[in-house]
């Protein structure tokens, strides 16, 4: 075993074992050769290996574009044009690290299909548990974001033509039947027309708003404060708020693991993430920067209601794959992940079995009408992105890839100067993340609470409209 040890500590070594450990001949100590230790085998009744790295990069797009950038400039209200840009990337840059953290963990250790497979290997059960619970929730959670999305647009839309609840509920089946699509690959011409759906809305927005003379949300005359500022000083819980929903917006980096599975070659992966990351990041501040210059404190929240009602009604139409497609991809990684716990190394895995479809059925619709009831109980976009990305996102994004990439380095921590300057520099990640969590979820909750006491928020499951539409 001392040889596998080695391979997993020295990063050099480590990635010329994962490029040559895709051919059946290489066998490294005792442990089977890297295919024979992925989940879904090759050549099975139902074939899940299928999605090429360009694929890959595609649906990584979609899970990470799309509610993101619609709240990032609503964030960069409460914090400054300055500190919202160096937000975003800060969030962006180490949110991309802590993705290739758990990216070539997950390569280095075959076995691991989830987040919470990895916590297995550096925590045991009850660190996999914790962290499987913590990732059913996020994408829960961002499934009911994704619900409130399109119940948003379908107001918008129609002028408000049905109850709330019942755009809602549309939203649920219709998502919950995309979901229902049982491999990445089949989600092929989906995800391509849900990422250029969003990203030509939110870029229609992006130009319509630079062409009006004042916010659409601004006073129609008169002076009025637009309320742009460079540097911003927020109120600790406004902050946190703020931050969280930048983090959240590239955080989602999880989601990118169960993907890896069902790659044709997992060792792709690199890839496929720096591509994805570079577009997001790129995209996040250029448009929220845009948006925000041109629109203030009158920035809409999502931000495609932010330039009047004609381009919210075509942003919206045309967006609203995107925001389907975005909210599918969610619940089908949520579904995913517990399919794979129920099912693995039994044969109704990868069989046409009637328990292998009554339970991904079962965990699609059922794991969607939680969300849905969620999208109704907390009917605030960026309210309930910033809880997903304190709650669940901040340990499985933050402070878990510390954890994981200290285990596969923990000679480092007695090597050179550079390597123990590096070795704490990662464990520093874990405080890191456990303040976010607690500061984070202080925050939304305590704006919550205010917004309640304001009357700036809705009852639950409500029938007026979200979309502040004008009739």
């Amino acid at each position: 075993m001392a040889d596998v040890n080695t391979i997993s500590h020295d990063p050099e070594k480590r990635a010329y074992h994962d490029a040559r450990s895709d051919s059946p001949d290489v066998a490294v100590g005792k442990i089977d050769s890297f295919e024979d230790r992925e989940v879904f085998k090759q050549g099975a009744d139902v074939e899940f290996r299928t999605v090429s790295w360009v694929m890959a990069t595609v649906i990584m797009l979609k899970v990470i574009f799309a509610t993101g950038v619609l709240s990032i400039p609503v964030a960069m209200s409460s914090l400054g044009a300055v500190g919202g840009a160096l937000s975003v990337i800060g969030w962006g840059g180490l949110n991309t690290y802590t993705a290739l953290i758990q990216g070539d963990f997950r390569n280095n250790h075959g076995g691991c299909h989830s987040i919470a497979d990895m916590a297995n290997e550096v925590g045991g059960v009850v660190m996999q548990e914790l962290t499987g619970f913590l990732f059913i929730v996020a994408y829960v959670l961002c499934t009911g974001s994704g619900i409130l999305g399109v119940s948003i647009g379908l107001n918008a839309l129609s002028h408000h033509a049905a109850c709330t609840v019942w755009w809602a509920f549309l939203a649920y089946v219709v998502v919950a039947a995309c979901a229902s699509v049982r491999k990445f690959e089949k989600f092929g011409w989906l995800t391509w027309a849900g990422f250029i759906s969003i990203f030509t809305a939110v870029f229609i927005v992006v130009i319509a708003v630079t062409l009006r003379d004042r916010p659409a949300a601004a006073p129609a005359t008169g002076d009025y404060d637009l309320g742009y500022y460079a540097i911003a000083y927020p109120t600790f819980a406004g902050g946190m708020v703020a931050s969280c929903t930048i983090f959240v917006s590239s955080a989602g980096t999880s989601a990118f693991l169960p993907v890896i599975s069902e790659m044709r070659r997992p060792q792709d992966y690199r890839k496929s993430l720096f591509v994805c990351m570079a577009i997001v990041n790129a995209a996040y501040l250029s448009f929220s920067l845009v948006v925000y210059k041109w629109c203030g404190k009158w920035v809409a929240s999502p931000s495609l209601g932010s330039a009047g009602q004609t381009i919210k009604m075509v942003s919206y139409g045309i967006g609203l794959i995107g925001l389907v497609v975005s909210a599918a991809l969610y619940l089908h990684v949520a579904a995913k992940y517990c399919f794979v716990r129920l099912l693995r190394n039994t044969r109704h895995l990868q069989e046409n079995t009637v328990v292998h479809w009554g339970t991904w059925l079962g965990l699609t619709f059922g794991l969607a009408s939680i969300s849905f009831i969620l999208a109704e109980a907390i009917p605030v976009f960026n309210y309930l992105l910033a809880l997903t990305g304190s709650i669940c996102f901040a340990p499985l994004a933050i402070a878990l890839p510390g954890w994981l990439w200290m285990h596969d380095h923990k000679p480092w921590m007695k090597g050179s100067a550079f390597q123990q300057v590096a070795f704490w520099l990662h464990a520093a990640l874990i405080p890191l993340g456990i303040f976010m969590c607690i500061g984070g979820t202080y925050g939304v909750i305590e704006v919550i609470i205010q917004a309640y006491a304001a009357g700036t928020i809705g009852s639950a499951f409500s029938c007026a409209d979200n979309s502040n539409s004008s009739h």
